[in-house]
């Protein structure tokens, strides 16, 4: 046993004893943040009882093998080796990704931001059927979602739409959904049955609270204004969208889907803190340098990461090579399959920078 797997089993030993004190209970916050800490490390003491098991009932069937006298027990002796030491190899693989540390910000939620690229129309209109893709998958997975702000078009596409998505470990899930996704299909508005391609971007930013970015109110200027919507529709009698400037970064945030003032500022600090806390986020990143970098991408909005092809209802992430002849289902929120696949590489890669 390494030394990390033996400091985690003394813990996982120390919070056996720890969540048994019932005036743990009493301080919810610690409560829960141990019993998260004693899942983890749970599954961890399992596997390594599984290795341990396997083990010693190796030393069994090789007594076997060595001392039987009867040939057909021997051959069944050596087929139970070899399923014995498979199970041990795959134990032994499960342990190795449960002791890569985890990322902080995997069970962080998160501020989703998808805005319509080159494609006008088509691409706003694909902008509104990922919002909805993204919605279903987290009705599946118990998250909740809210609208922070959106941009209508007439025809029902989006050319913005600023949402919030909490749950268990939503950012570990969606992290890697940052990026370009392209589609390819006959727009609604083609008449003569061309096939288009147009684009959509995607940010996923983990949300940051005050304690995380602290931004003092001297570096804001903050606007007020009358609320707007297609075709004059939405348009509000009173100042209630807001705009906020983070002067130091440049940021700015907008935000007009609550009739209140107030809620849209509240909306507009949330979106603000989580760019601001991205960004510097970004920073140490860079600083880290390659060690952090992984060949499922880096996360930058520039960067093309999936292709959406309806004719052939294919489904293809650039990044690692995975391709689905489901994309009907994918966009009804059937997208497990490829956030699995696509944390699985990303944990692949960090095991092989940590093991070189």
């Amino acid at each position: 046993m390494n030394n990390r797997l033996i400091s985690l089993l003394h813990r996982y030993d120390e919070l056996k004893e720890l969540i048994q004190d019932p005036a743990l209970v009493k301080d919810q916050h610690k409560y829960r943040d141990l019993m998260k800490e004693y899942s983890y490390l749970s599954e961890i003491a399992a596997v390594q009882k599984e290795i341990e098991d396997s083990s010693a009932q190796i030393e069994d069937v090789k007594d076997i093998i060595q001392n039987e006298k009867s040939p057909e027990m021997k051959e069944l002796a050596r087929e139970e080796l070899k399923e014995i030491e498979m199970r041990i190899r795959e134990s032994e693989d499960k342990l190795k990704f449960l002791l890569i540390p985890k990322d902080p910000l995997d069970e962080k939620n998160i501020i989703m931001e998808i805005r319509a690229g080159t494609g006008g129309e088509e691409a706003a209109l694909f902008a509104a059927d990922l919002f909805r893709m993204y919605s279903r998958f987290a009705e599946t997975k118990g998250w909740k979602f809210e609208i922070m702000n959106s941009n209508e078009t007439e025809l029902g596409g989006l050319k913005e739409i600023i949402f919030s998505i909490s749950g268990s470990n939503v950012y570990e899930n969606l992290r890697y959904e940052s990026g370009v996704h392209r589609v390819q299909r006959v727009p609604a508005t083609e008449g003569s049955g061309r096939i288009h391609t147009s684009a959509v971007t995607v940010a996923v930013l983990p949300e940051a609270d005050e304690t995380e970015i602290h931004i003092k109110p001297e570096e804001l200027r903050i606007d007020v204004m009358r609320a707007g919507g297609p075709g004059g529709q939405c348009v509000n009698t009173t100042d209630s969208a807001v705009r906020i400037t983070h002067l130091p970064s440049g940021i700015v945030v907008h935000c007009q889907d609550e009739k209140s003032q107030i809620k849209n500022k509240a909306k507009a600090m949330r979106i603000l803190r989580a760019r601001v806390f991205e960004l510097e986020e970004a920073k140490a990143a860079s600083e880290r340098a390659e060690a952090r970098k992984s060949q499922v991408g880096s996360g930058d909005r520039s960067e093309r990461i999936r292709t959406y092809n309806f004719p052939q209802n294919r489904l293809t992430d650039h990044r690692i090579n995975l391709t689905l002849y489901k994309l009907d289902l994918v966009m009804q929120g059937d997208i497990a399959e490829l956030f699995d696949s696509l944390k699985l590489s990303a944990r692949e890669e960090l095991l092989r920078a940590t093991a070189s």
